[in-house]
């Protein structure tokens, strides 16, 4: 612990070697070992709260964390009585380039190896687990994700009978048994630990096996499934799903079995794994770290610098399937509430089983700058109800789902004047982004939400349906999409959309985007009123490019001065059998030859109807749409319809503003 002569800066050093009846001030053990930094965050913390009521609060402090793994043994819990002052935050960080991860979980190193059919499996006993007081269904091995025993290996199972659903039975009533095709599932070990996942619509629910009848191949579950285990709406058709933790099925390297009864961990090793040099870590914690305080008094600056935050663990209560729509119910690994100037720059938050983060009721000018999110069990970000004026900047958000498949890379729900900003988000099976929390026309608190620059891409990956690289919901006056770039939305049935207007998406503003290949639509309205769709390229919708699915007396948007181009469907989709919409000096090419098909008419008889008295057919010319160029070759005629020529060589994550985040 370090001070000025006058008490006004403290320097609190935290390491995994460190022991907590130390002083803290210093960041290494001294050579006999009698002094040196602290062992635990939490004891920081406390020194922190003791120095500023001796110095009447006017200290500025930084807690500096050592590279290596910091357990805790509970969260960490932050209160008002931890923050900084305007211009001297709290700040907690890394020591120079060093990486300190702060885990909710526990080492694994009791291995013995045995033989499981001729070849070495790591085992390792574990009586927290035996007792019945631990579980967990994630298990990480030197940093990375060690895949739990899956059947199939790849792919899908499909359901062969539902013997409650009759078509009376409406689509969100879940059902707790269904009949297996011959096979698929057996009498395994422990099957009630065996859980079932099912995709329907756009929620994944999981289940456990309660009982199987190898003779009528009827399994029973747990619990009900969220949602009717039926294809989406396809009539007649049934749902698809699979299963993990099934000992049976453990047979290549990486994967590993937790047989609770017994407490028994099974491994297969990778190649070139060593028992004796492996990290292996287990999470045991929901929360890594809270963040609250009240609504009179809210915890003032805090900044996180260059920490990881991983391995949490989240187990669904007995009777919940699924967590709703985005997975919006589940936890985050860090809880922010009642804050004000809560930022974490350059940090990473990854190997986890939930969302990253919260901010939630309370919060105002709270976010992101700069952060990874990535292996995550949900989403990335919730900028959640009762927050104000979050920001999520530059950051990467990948590789989600692996827990919550629905989950999305950031999630705002009724909360206001939030900025997302030149982030790189991919690789989820749900949507990329998704704004506003009111289905239809009713109060909303969910405006002035500003979407730029953001490049997302891989979205769906074929496994949920109705989704959008964005997807927005309910009244969003003031809410701008502009600068961002779409491609590769690919739903498992359907709904694969670029951007998506949900139930009564209104007053949002969408120009000069790019938006290219997907399942669906490229541009979707479910329904709602004036919003307005200018200057954008759309492409390579398979079904169609652009979709509307219920009419409304009013007005649904204004589409104008876009430049649409395909390959295969139609222009349009949807109901169109009264077009209230207005289109006009849109561009518009089929790359096959076709005929164009606006909703059965073609193009002149469109026109005919009062849309798109300057529209014309014309090939844009673009560089090399089918990898991705859109950019104009020379006579194109995108000025005839007063197209405005946009870049988006700004798109993603800013080199400036990454340059001090180890991760890239």
């Amino acid at each position: 612990m370090e001070t000025s002569d006058r008490e006004t800066s403290l320097v609190s050093y935290v390491s995994p070697v460190g022991k907590d009846t130390w002083s803290g001030s210093a960041p290494a053990p001294t050579a006999d070992q009698s002094d040196g930094p602290f062992r635990s965050v939490a004891r920081a913390l406390e020194c922190v709260r003791e120095k500023r009521r001796d110095s009447d609060g006017d200290l500025d402090a930084r807690i500096v964390l050592r590279g290596g793994l910091h357990l805790l043994s509970e969260p960490l819990e932050l209160t008002a009585a931890d923050g900084g002052a305007p211009g001297k935050p709290l700040r907690i960080e890394a020591f120079g380039d060093e990486v300190p991860v702060l885990s909710g979980g526990r080492r694994i190193d009791e291995w013995r190896v045995e033989t499981m059919h001729g070849r070495p499996v790591w085992v390792a006993h574990l009586p927290e687990v035996e007792a019945g007081v631990w579980n967990f269904t994630q298990f990480f091995v030197d940093g990375q994700r060690r895949p739990r025993t899956r059947v199939p290996d790849q792919g899908l199972f499909q359901i062969e009978a539902l013997p409650d659903v009759t078509p009376e039975v409406p689509y969100n009533q879940g059902q707790d048994r269904f009949v297996c095709r011959a096979g698929d599932i057996r009498d395994w070990h422990n099957l009630t630990d065996v859980e079932m996942i099912s995709l329907n619509y756009w929620i994944d629910s999981r289940m456990h096996v309660q009982a199987f009848d190898p003779k009528s191949n009827l399994v029973t579950l747990d619990r009900r499934s969220d949602k009717r285990l039926t294809d989406d709406y396809v009539p007649g058709a049934l749902g698809w799903y699979y299963l993990e933790n099934v000992f049976e099925a453990l047979s290549r390297a990486g994967q590993w079995y937790l047989d609770r009864p017994t407490g028994t961990l099974y491994y297969l090793p990778m190649p070139g794994e060593s028992p004796e040099t492996v990290s292996a870590v287990a999470p045991r914690q929901v929360a890594l770290m809270t963040v609250r305080g009240t609504a009179e008094s809210p915890v003032r600056h805090l900044q996180f610098r260059g920490i990881q935050f991983s391995h949490n663990e989240f187990q669904p209560a007995a009777d919940k399937a699924a967590y709703g729509q985005s997975a919006s119910a589940s936890p985050a690994a860090i809880q922010v509430f009642h804050a004000v100037d809560c930022v974490f720059e350059h940090c990473a938050l990854t190997h986890l089983g939930t969302y990253a983060v919260e901010f939630g009721e309370g919060c105002l000018d709270c976010g992101l700058r700069g952060c990874d999110l990535t292996d995550l069990g949900a989403g990335g970000v919730k900028l959640w109800h009762g927050s104000r004026r979050g920001f999520v900047t530059d950051c990467v958000i990948a590789d989600g789902g692996h827990r919550f498949l629905c989950g999305v890379g950031i999630l705002v729900g009724q909360s206001s004047a939030n900025n997302i900003l030149h982030n790189h988000i991919h690789h989820l099976y749900y949507s990329g982004i998704s704004v506003g929390w009111t289905w239809g026309y009713g109060p909303s608190n969910a405006f002035g939400n500003v979407i730029e620059y953001n490049h997302i891409h891989d979205i769906g990956q074929g496994m949920l349906s109705d989704m959008g690289g964005i997807y927005c919901l309910g009244v969003s006056t003031g809410t701008r999409i502009r600068y961002n770039l779409f491609h590769d939305i690919r739903s498992r049935g359907y709904g694969g959309w670029a951007i998506y207007t949900d139930e009564g998406s209104t007053d949002i503003l969408i120009e000069k985007n790019i938006a290219s290949r997907t399942k669906s639509a490229v541009f979707h309205q479910h329904y709602g009123r004036d919003n307005i769709v200018r200057n954008n390229i759309l492409a390579f919708g398979e079904e169609a490019q652009i979709a509307r699915t219920r009419i409304e007396d009013h007005e649904s948007f204004q589409f104008r001065n876009n430049i649409v181009l395909f390959d295969r469907g139609t222009v349009l989709s949807g109901n169109w059998s009264r077009i209230n919409a207005d289109f006009d000096a849109n561009l518009y090419w089929d790359l096959s030859g076709r005929p164009l098909d606006f909703g059965g008419r073609t193009f002149s008889q469109w026109q005919g109807l009062g849309q798109d008295r300057a529209g014309i057919v014309a090939d844009p010319l673009f560089v090399d749409p089918e990898h991705g160029d859109f950019r104009f070759r020379p006579g194109s005629p995108a000025a005839a319809i007063g197209f405005e020529v946009f870049s988006l060589e700004d798109v993603g994550p800013r080199p400036a503003r990454r340059r001090h985040s180890r991760w890239g």
